[in-house]
């Protein structure tokens, strides 16, 4: 059983990536209401269907959840929930990391029309507080992790509107325990009629942007979110009916609700859950063999690791759709994943603020590091300064057409913050903020966020794309790219590098001069380092994303001319 045709309009099966674009439009009912619209219709008409299959470090076997299961135990916890004072438009943080309670509560709350705030549990008390304040947060829920909820503690005096602590673990001072509770209460939540009931519009979803710089924007979305999320997991993981599906992310940023509910349930496939400690590629791999998943998601990084170890040792057969998001994915690392596997990494692009909106959809071809073609959810445009469309090959703002109607999936606006969603709706467009170009197939090239860009003695610089140059090399496992104040040529172009453990003793003098000379052979000489630094560890955001910004602003100050190579 597969929900996802019945809310594409005049849905038939589509031929060609073209084919798609040219005719898929999602539609939504009035009302649209995913937990009772999508998890309890499975629950009455497919009760045994499988929802969520989920493992942890400590289990040898997983559990398995059907989604009569889901159905029962959400309205138990939105239940619970309401004694508790929970009620439309309360908002409610969620720090479970990947704890399968997790997919109890986030449909008991949309049963409510409670706002749901995903966070990490990388979170500190002043990010706590920060956050509890912002969105005025009446409760939170943590799974029992003691450093995570004792930074949580520490906020509490800064956080009045908080009016409950919920661990999902054993027993804790000050805190209430949610299965010692929920489990009391009976499985029923009639659907709310009159002032209670929800709406397409209503707030739904909060996201805390990963703040690049800054404090984090609060995303709102409302309750036709999950519907986008259709194109996100049946045309680009082209997810299978009573398959089995991983995306590799914490619940407390957005590519979770990309890959790990929304989209993936509409389309009829079960979620994997692999909730580790870290990440562990042997351990990965043996359980994508061992639970033969169908479909895998996962960002570049991971990708690095997995490509790292020998995987003609693991039986990945059944998994038919590989894919990948959050950066440009290295071309040589698509290249060993397709030689070792035989299959192919599709790569896509979105937003916090976003379903997908570009892509390899369908079997498309791939272009390794392009952010492939726009999605049909959007009607998409590369603007100048000006709003003005850019020719091929230019570089421009990625935007998204909203002057013929609001597209599911995206954004309502910014939470409280009236003047930064007028300015990201601004001119009959959503301004995504991130430079791009389209190639003549029709390929769109991610080049930087707009503050990223580097001005080189005339020449605009992508980091991304001297970052890919430089990734190809052994001896590189992770880098960032950013520009450097310079008399002569505005900025120059410097590396910051973590090496790969095995190169990590080698002098860096000797090491700076091979990364130099892979360089000056693979791309142009004006985007060429000029500098180098050699860390542990980049400074990153609370979702992973690399914080050039923070680099740029060390940088500020210091005397780099000793260092700096002339060519």
């Amino acid at each position: 059983m597969n929900l996802a045709h019945e809310y594409i309009k005049d849905y038939r099966e589509y031929t060609s990536y073209e084919d798609l674009k040219a005719n898929c439009r999602l539609t939504a009912p009035e009302d649209f209401n995913f937990a009772y619209d999508i998890v309890d219709r499975y629950a009455r008409e497919t009760p045994e269907k499988r929802a969520l299959v989920w493992i942890d470090d400590n289990s040898d076997e997983a559990k398995v959840f059907t989604f009569a299961d889901i159905s029962r135990e959400s309205k138990r916890a939105a239940y619970w929930l309401t004694l508790k004072g929970i009620k439309k438009g309360d908002m409610v943080m969620l720090m479970l990391r990947r704890r399968y309670e997790w997919w109890f509560l986030l449909p008991a709350l949309h049963r409510i029309g409670a706002v749901a705030i995903a966070a990490s549990d990388q979170l500190l008390k002043t990010d706590i507080e920060y956050r509890t304040n912002a969105a005025d947060v009446k409760m939170i829920i943590s799974y029992d992790n003691p450093h995570v909820q004792e930074e949580i503690e520490k906020a509490m005096e800064k956080s009045p509107s908080v009016q409950y602590l919920v661990t999902v673990g054993p027993s804790r001072e000050g805190w209430v325990n949610f299965h010692e509770e929920y489990e009391k209460i009976d499985p029923e939540f009639p659907r709310p009629v009159g002032e209670a009931a929800t709406h397409n519009n209503d707030p739904m979803l909060m996201y805390f942007t990963s703040g690049t710089s800054g404090y984090p924007k609060m995303v709102l979305h409302d309750f036709t979110y999950p519907i986008g999320h259709i194109i996100t997991a049946k045309y680009w993981h082209c997810v299978v009916d009573d398959g089995l599906h991983l995306t590799i992310a914490e619940t407390g940023w957005a590519k979770a609700s990309w890959g790990k509910i929304y989209g993936q349930w509409i389309c009829g496939t079960a979620q994997f859950v692999y909730d580790m400690n870290m990440l562990k590629p042997d351990k990965m791999l043996t359980l994508i063999s061992k639970y033969g998943l169908t479909t895998f998601c996962a960002p570049p990084t991971v990708y690095r690791f997995l490509v790292r170890q020998d995987l003609s040792k693991y039986d990945l057969s059944k998994c038919q759709r590989f894919s990948t998001a959050g950066e440009a994915l290295n071309g040589e690392v698509y290249d060993k994943w397709l030689e070792q596997t035989g299959k192919r990494i599709y790569e896509g692009y979105g937003q916090s603020e976003s379903a997908v909106i570009c892509g390899n959809f369908m079997d498309s071809p791939v272009k390794p590091g392009s952010m492939g073609r726009p999605s049909p959810a959007y009607d998409v445009e590369i603007l100048n300064p000006n709003d003005k469309p850019v020719p091929n090959g230019e570089v421009g703002e990625l935007c998204i057409h909203v002057d013929q109607g609001h597209p599911y999936g995206l954004l309502t606006g910014y939470h409280k913050d009236i003047s930064l969603t007028a300015e990201a709706f601004d001119g009959g467009f959503y301004h995504t903020g991130d430079n791009v170009y389209r190639d003549d197939d029709g390929y769109i090239w991610f080049v930087g966020r707009k503050d990223d860009i580097i001005k080189s003695s005339g020449y605009r610089i992508s980091p991304f794309e001297v970052e890919s140059v430089l990734q190809k090399h052994p001896a590189v496992m992770e880098c960032a790219v950013t520009g450097v104040e310079d008399a002569k040529r505005g900025q120059i172009v410097k590396a910051t590098i973590v090496l790969v453990p095995a190169y990590a003793d080698k002098d860096k003098k000797e090491m700076e001069v091979e990364i130099s000379t892979f360089a000056k052979e693979n791309t142009a000489m004006y985007k060429i380092p000029r500098i180098y630094e050699f860390v542990n560890e980049l400074p990153k955001t609370i979702s992973g994303k690399i914080r050039r910004v923070e680099i740029r602003e060390k940088d500020k100050g210091k005397d780099l001319e000793k260092i700096k190579q002339d060519f």
